[in-house]
């Protein structure tokens, strides 16, 4: 009989417990032990994508846990991706590619079918890995989701891998969120994890032993380990927009607002601006009006941009971006972003909404037209007005031209990007990840005044290498270790 390929997977006892950031710890901890590690997610929800290098869009977690484990991201480490455009539906992407919007009825009845393809890419990664480290989604508590569940246990039962739950002490309540887990699982769900962490933990982690000993004695799981809170952690890219609050607000020189879009995506292009020193990124909450002491206001890209149009104009921001640039404000567009810059946007078919054209701010004279066709690649070239390198990623619907096309922001691989107004204060740009390039990101700054300090890749290195070694001192590897290779 074959041995089967060691794998653990980390579930949490609730969204937000830092799954995402404990896989990405145990890979750069394993690989520096000489292991070769494949992350995988099986059902991810996020708007905050990455391209992988076959094409297509999986999480932006799943991104960074492949820099961790120093691999190449593949479409097979989040075969299933789920983009929320509404309350109740989402985009369906499967293995990279869109196949469709479901409400959140229709995927509960059809997410069954999906754990063949699941399971498939989670063997195709194992084949070439000595070990598989799995993230969980939400928590395995939501029984009212079990059946049919490809995200927790259904897929840990179906693979046959062994479970490690996190609890998130930072939130309170973690004795009870722990022990209330064991008590809705059924038998062998509990039987199949096989022990727990407690994560973020703030303090003298020896207040805690009677804690642990009685989570222990309800659940008969063992400890694992006490993880103190790191800081360095939230270096790292984020993917809930729960977490967007923590970027730095200290003093600086520049003062950057960032209306929060109710379907924001992809706001982690906007991290090495919150890093740098000089910069002070501020995200505009609803119901709060944009800084009028804010010298650029970049608008993030968006999963429905006719709906966050609208939201958009609901919060006053509109009022707010014009009146701004009348200042003689600057204005970013990135991705969706640009589009609401637009004179319209059109949808022929419906596909960002219903059917129609809707007026845009009218600060850039371009027009969008929504199309079914999504552009996924991998992209790199020049921003043309200092010739800084560039490099990134596009994920996008509709296709935008316009006579402020003839100032595009950036060439990328011979083709023009973008728009800029004829004043150059307002200026747009498909591409994702931009401020990711030292020297672009040091150009832009330096029109403002702002004067680079920030190597990004290193400071996100030096950042998995302190998780690597926090985890290697909290937590039991070796004992993990047996654990993933008992299946």
């Amino acid at each position: 009989m074959q041995r089967l390929t060691p794998a653990i997977m980390i579930q949490g006892t609730g969204s937000n417990a830092g799954k995402s950031t404990l896989v990405a710890g145990l890979a750069r901890l394993l690989v520096r032990r000489g292991l070769k590690v494949a992350p995988f997610k099986p059902q991810n929800m996020s708007n905050n994508a990455a391209i992988a290098v076959d094409g297509g869009e999986i999480g932006r977690a799943q991104a960074v846990q492949a820099r961790a484990a120093r691999v190449a991201p593949s479409v097979h480490m989040n075969p299933v991706l789920l983009k929320p455009e509404t309350d109740t539906g989402a985009q369906v992407i499967v293995r990279g590619q869109r196949t469709g919007t479901l409400r959140a009825k229709n995927y509960l009845d059809k997410k069954a079918a999906l754990l063949p393809a699941v399971l498939e890419s989670f063997e195709y990664l194992a084949r070439d890995a000595d070990i598989v480290l799995v993230e969980g989604a939400g928590s395995p508590a939501e029984i009212n989701l079990r059946a049919g569940d490809i995200a927790n246990m259904g897929f840990a039962e179906a693979a046959d891998v062994p479970v490690i739950l996190a609890g998130d002490i930072d939130r309170g309540g973690v004795i009870a969120s722990l022990v209330g887990t064991h008590a809705v699982l059924e038998p062998a769900e509990q039987t199949r994890i096989r022990g727990f962490l407690i994560n973020k933990f703030r303090g003298d982690a020896g207040l805690f032993s009677e804690g642990l000993a009685d989570i222990t004695r309800r659940t008969g799981w063992p400890s694992l380990g006490v993880v103190p809170l790191l800081p360095q952690a939230a270096f790292l890219p984020a993917e809930d927009a729960l977490d967007l609050e923590r970027s730095a607000s200290g003093p600086a020189s520049l003062i950057i607002a960032v209306p929060m879009l109710s379907r924001i995506a992809n706001f982690d292009d906007l991290d090495p601006l919150g890093m740098e020193p000089g910069v002070q990124l501020r995200f505009v909450r609803p119901g709060e009006p944009i800084p009028a002491e804010a010298r650029v206001i970049v608008l993030p890209g968006t999963k429905s941009t006719i709906g966050d149009l609208a939201f958009l104009r609901t919060q006053g921001w509109d009022i707010d971006i014009l009146a701004h640039v009348r200042r003689g404000g600057h204005v970013l567009g990135l991705c969706g972003g640009y589009q609401l810059l637009g004179r319209a946007i059109d949808d022929p078919d419906g596909v960002d909404g219903h059917a129609g054209t809707v007026a845009g701010l009218g600060l850039l004279d371009v027009t969008t037209v929504m199309s079914v066709d999504k552009s996924t690649v991998l992209s790199r070239g020049v921003h043309n007005a200092t010739g800084a390198p560039v490099e990134g990623y596009e994920i996008h619907l509709g296709r935008t031209q316009g006579p402020d096309c003839v100032r595009p922001f950036v060439t990328l691989d011979g083709k023009p990007d973008g728009a800029i107004s004829s004043d150059g204060q307002v200026q747009g740009t498909y591409l994702h990840g931009l401020f990711t390039g030292d020297a672009f990101r040091r150009a832009w700054l330096q029109h403002f005044g702002v004067t680079s300090s920030l190597a990004y890749d290193a400071k996100i290195e030096s950042a998995l290498d302190a998780l690597a070694d926090h985890l290697e001192n909290y937590l039991d590897i070796d004992r993990i270790l047996e654990i993933a290779r008992s299946r």
